[in-house]
């Protein structure tokens, strides 16, 4: 009977809603062709539950996909996996960010999928604008899409279940990051010993039976140098279910001011902030081409106690 009556109250609370952060599942149209998409094989991450897929050089190119929640940070030279992204996320206007874009729009039409949602920093989106406009007229093409400026602090629901909210990062342009929340409803207290049929006709009857519970689930920083840890309003950065944090620089060889006069993290400055990240899990992102996977992986080994088993690197392309 308890079973039964936990999954009546667990219906009634997710009938409406979207589906589950992190739930895995495909809509009609939403993919490539076989033909046309290869496969991510092993040289994805799995993180906290999530898929983690995509590439990120310093300089060359960045796009982090989350295949299972239909999102992708920046766009790079737009690999053809973050083309099956509905939403992206663009943290700055250099071209190893997004380049890619106008790819990605025309893609999408291509396959036939339906206009994806873009995010930019407030500050660009009429460049951003600019760029669509030449590449339509270059190409003949509509290129339809959604594009959401936003300001550091600005909240957007993105569909019942999720929310992202832009974050101040510190780079050698105007830049920002982004936090993806989880929204869930969770019944009151005062209703917990109620049957499934009494919840349901509270709720007809206008009763607000559930509460809203936000957490920060992902966040990306993009190009950054390390002053956005200490930043105050950062907090839920630092919260963060997953933080993907750049780590440009790893060893001796280039100095955090070499870093710092770029624009850029160096991992001795991961290190000196270890007791502040109390994330379950940071993904380190944009190392140097100049670096192996396996000096990358030396470094973090290196890396405080406190951070171990909590650090993983993107090597795709090392």
């Amino acid at each position: 009977m308890e079973h039964q009556k936990s999954k009546e109250i667990s219906e009634i609370l997710t009938s409406e809603s979207s589906p589950t952060m992190g739930r895995q599942g495909t809509t009609k149209g939403d993919e490539l062709p076989n033909k046309s998409s290869p496969s991510m094989g092993n040289i994805g991450l799995l993180v906290e539950g999530y898929p983690v897929e995509g590439l990120s050089i310093g300089g060359q190119e960045t796009c982090v996909i989350f295949p299972s929640l239909r999102i992708a940070f920046d766009i790079g030279r737009c690999p053809q996996r973050a083309i099956s992204q509905e939403y992206l996320f663009i943290s700055h206007g250099h071209l190893d960010h997004i380049g890619g874009l106008p790819m990605y729009v025309a893609t999408r039409k291509l396959y036939q999928m339906k206009q994806p949602t873009i995010f930019v920093p407030a500050s660009i989106k009429e460049s951003v604008e600019r760029l669509f406009d030449v590449h339509r007229a270059l190409d003949q093409s509509e290129l339809r899409h959604t594009l959401i400026g936003m300001n550091v602090g600005d909240e957007f629901q993105i569909r019942k279940d999720l929310k992202v909210k832009a974050f101040r990062t510190y780079h050698v342009i105007p830049s920002q990051g982004y936090i993806i929340y989880s929204v869930k409803q969770k019944l009151k207290q005062e209703y917990m010993t109620l049957s499934g049929h009494e919840i349901k006709s509270l709720r007809l009857s206008g009763v607000e039976v559930t509460y809203t519970v936000t957490s920060p689930e992902i966040a990306f920083t993009g190009d950054t140098m390390s002053d956005f840890v200490v930043d105050p309003n950062n907090a839920d950065v630092l919260k963060a279910r997953i933080l993907i944090m750049e780590s440009t620089f790893v060893d001796n060889a280039m100095s955090i001011e070499h870093a710092r006069e770029y624009g850029h993290t160096h991992m001795s400055e991961i290190a000196s902030y270890a007791e502040k990240f109390q994330n379950k899990a940071i993904v380190l992102i944009h190392f140097s081409a100049r670096y192996t996977s396996e000096e990358i992986e030396a470094a973090i080994a290196k890396l405080p106690a406190t951070l171990a088993g909590r650090v993983y690197a993107l090597l795709q392309g090392f």
